[in-house]
């Protein structure tokens, strides 16, 4: 019999400090996507198994260990906790994604290469849907920085475009002026 292994999506990758900016896996964490039926009210329900109700768009709600990102028209994902009985569409997506936290005084430089949004714009808590390079990604504005979660199999792509504009980032800003 094979005896399988759960690893994290950027194990080995993970984690990088360039700079002042540092690149760091968020450990596995219970999460399920949540579409609610056309005209169904769920927030409710949500905060009384969970504490936490559904967030405004493009905004994520939190309260202990558990969270609820806005993650596009209609959906929703809930982090950290399983959902009770709803009348919606609910998805485990416990381990398919890669989330990364990318933190430093440079980290909205580096975004600002690799994603089309004014992330600059963004305050702790917003979340956007975006590109990060070529990939979809759901982009958290953090305390420390940006949370940045992609689709499990472009964990390496992340982290290799991250790294690498990261070093650009120092290096630009170690020449002279």
């Amino acid at each position: 019999m094979i005896d399988l292994i759960a690893k994290s999506a950027a194990e080995g990758l993970l984690p990088v400090t360039i700079g002042t900016m540092t690149l760091t896996e968020l450990p596995l964490r219970k999460m399920h996507s949540i579409a609610p039926f056309k005209g169904a009210e769920v927030s409710a329900a949500l905060k009384k198994a969970t504490g936490v109700s559904l967030p405004d768009t493009g905004r994520a709600t939190a309260k202990d260990d558990v969270e609820i990102l806005w993650t596009a028209r209609g959906q929703y994902f809930l982090i950290g906790a399983t959902p009770p009985k709803l009348p919606a569409a609910i998805t485990d997506q416990s381990d398919a994604w890669c989330s990364v936290v990318l933190s430093g005084e440079s980290a909205p430089q580096v975004m600002a290469r690799v994603c089309p949004l004014d992330l600059g714009q963004m305050g702790e808590g917003d979340v956007a849907r975006s590109l990060v390079g070529h990939m979809t990604a759901i982009i958290v504005k953090r305390a420390d920085g940006f949370e940045i979660m992609v689709f499990r199999a472009f964990a390496k792509t992340l982290t290799h475009e991250l790294r690498e504009v990261m070093v650009s980032v120092t290096a630009q800003a170690a020449l002279p002026e």
